[in-house]
């Protein structure tokens, strides 16, 4: 598994309904947390459409969200 920490940087209506959300990699040389994780992935961005309201509501405009990446088995 790799993990990723990202802030929510946009949040975009979009014509047919559902909101794009855009999350961007993260750094505060005064956190040491961040410090580690721009060793790792010094720039990188997430975008993805949602269309179901619940989901949209666990997400604030300039929130932090760990992102981790874990490989799925074949299908």
């Amino acid at each position: 598994m790799v993990r990723a920490k990202m802030q929510l940087t946009e949040i975009t209506d979009t014509t047919w309904g559902g909101k794009r959300l855009k999350f961007s990699t993260v750094y505060d040389q005064s956190i040491a947390e961040d410090q580690k994780f721009q060793k790792a992935t010094p720039s990188g961005s997430i975008e993805m459409h949602v269309d179901n309201p619940a989901a949209i509501s666990q997400f604030t405009l300039g929130g932090y969200y760990y992102v981790d990446f874990t490989a799925c088995p074949p299908a």
